[in-house]
């Protein structure tokens, strides 16, 4: 086994492996993470994978691979993602508190009392953290097991256990108030400075808050405690009417004809059902309307056949070819031919004799376009002259 030499070490470790690391995180509440999966994120290199197992960052189980208690653990935590509630952390902090005030009242030394004095602000930021993520997890695995748990008995027996630990998180939190309020008046007086005021007053409305959710918790374990013990009372009913009935001993035994005779409950009523007609322009330009009328018509055996109408010829002037044409503006043409006038653009243009009228305005439209697209062999000079109240750049060619 070997062992980080230094925080960077590890670091680096971490941020060069954090691919194969996410990747065995997200994944570790299935059963195993095959170790081929991990070559591949390790461009199948064997030696890093061994590196970490040897540093205890992930551990071998035969052909399978899972991340070290330590390093999960501190993963969950870190991320908030931790469903195991441990109260033994907020204890050992109270212990860890009382311990060291006893030290501080007991020490002569300034330096080591600032020491002590520094252990015991820590600790108590660490009770209200540690307090509040616990009474997070426990509200979340209350719903949890509520929802998602199928064995009623197991669901029962885990809402008992978790309603136990609320109740020892409360006891910790009237502990931690104690100590603040009542046992330890001579430290706090003597060493009460601005920070740990500050430090015990943050810790105060922690827990206050934490004590208003545990009672919210408290009434929903107890509201779901009574619908399993609802929904258990039903299913036993449900296997004794069964019983009966697989003996043929249900009529004999039971009242259970004469209860429905006299109820009148509207599940016992046969569904109602209303016809409405559909509008033609709905079922006609709908995607929906089309879709479930092409499942209908595949469901339905028609066998019955209609003789389509046969439509009339169609008229002779709708067969008439129609020729309609349209003279195009041949730019290549304009630019050779005002290549070849000695003219600037602009004047060119205007003076060109097109195959039909061309208004002033499209003949500017074709100046713009000769100019930008056939910049390259054009000369745009500095030079401007304005017709018509349109300024435009002096164009020779090249």
């Amino acid at each position: 086994m070997n062992i980080f030499s230094s925080i960077k070490e590890l670091l680096s470790t971490l941020k060069r492996e954090h691919e194969l690391l996410t990747e065995m995180f997200e994944k570790r509440k299935t059963l195993s993470y095959k170790y081929d999966f991990a070559l591949e994120l390790v461009d199948f290199d064997e030696e890093r994978i061994q590196y970490l197992i040897n540093h205890l960052v992930i551990r071998k189980n035969g052909p399978y691979l899972e991340i070290d208690d330590q390093f999960l653990q501190f993963f969950e935590m870190v991320l908030e993602v931790n469903e195991e509630i441990n109260i033994s952390y907020i204890n050992e902090n109270i212990q860890n508190v009382k311990q060291n005030i006893l030290y501080y009242l007991q020490e002569n030394s300034e330096n080591r009392k600032y020491n002590y004095l520094r252990a015991v602000k820590a600790a108590f930021r660490k009770i209200g953290l540690i307090t509040l993520r616990n009474v997070v997890d426990l509200k979340r695995n209350v719903e949890n097991t509520f929802k998602n748990e199928p064995n009623y008995k197991v669901k029962k027996a885990k809402l008992e256990n978790l309603d136990r630990k609320r109740i020892d998180i409360n006891l910790l939190i009237d502990q931690t108030e104690r100590l603040i309020s009542e046992e330890e008046q001579t430290f706090f007086r003597s060493a009460l400075d601005e920070e740990l005021k500050q430090i015990i007053i943050h810790t105060r409305l922690q827990l206050n808050d934490c004590r208003h959710n545990l009672i919210e918790i408290q009434k929903q374990v107890i509201e779901y405690l009574n619908q399993i013990k609802y929904q258990s009372g039903i299913i036993e009913k449900i296997r004794q009417i069964k019983y009966l009935k697989d003996q043929f001993e249900i009529r004999s035994k039971t009242n259970l004809i004469e209860v429905f005779a006299k109820n009148n409950a509207v599940i016992f009523e046969p569904n109602p059902s209303y016809q409405f007609k559909l509008s033609l322009n709905y079922l006609q330009t709908d995607d929906g309307a089309r879709k479930s009328i092409e499942k209908i018509s595949k469901r339905v055996n028609q066998s019955v056949r209609f003789d389509l109408p046969i439509a009339e010829n169609i008229s002779d002037e709708y067969l008439e070819t129609q020729i309609e044409e349209e003279i195009q503006i041949n730019l290549e043409e304009v630019k050779n031919g005002f290549i070849a006038s000695g003219k600037h653009l602009f004047e060119f243009v205007m003076g060109y004799d097109f195959a039909k009228e061309i208004p002033f305005d499209e003949r500017v439209t074709i100046y713009c376009q000769l100019a930008s697209q056939y910049e390259a062999v054009f000369n745009v000079t500095e030079k401007f002259n304005a017709q018509r109240e349109i300024e435009y750049a002096v164009v020779y060619p090249r």
